[in-house]
């Protein structure tokens, strides 16, 4: 019994620490053609968003509806 429940948690960590990295990496970020664009990338929903920050500070991002990737329906 002290086995199982050893490997228990030795699984469960393994999912734990599997899922914080997947949540830890959810945006990509690419660089526009100038300084003041960029583009992020949500990894999980597939949207994509374009921000701008015209000078040092928080950027805005407005989302791309067109530009969004879908899951395919089954």
């Amino acid at each position: 019994m002290p086995s199982i429940i050893s490997a228990s948690i030795i699984g469960l960590c393994i999912l734990l620490s599997t899922l914080i990295g997947a949540v830890g990496t959810r945006y990509i970020g690419f660089e526009g053609p100038s300084d003041e664009t960029a583009w992020l990338v949500d990894r999980l929903t597939g949207n994509i968003y374009k921000c701008h920050a015209a000078e040092r500070g928080k950027a805005s991002c407005d989302e791309e509806t067109t530009a969004s990737v879908r899951q395919p329906k089954r």
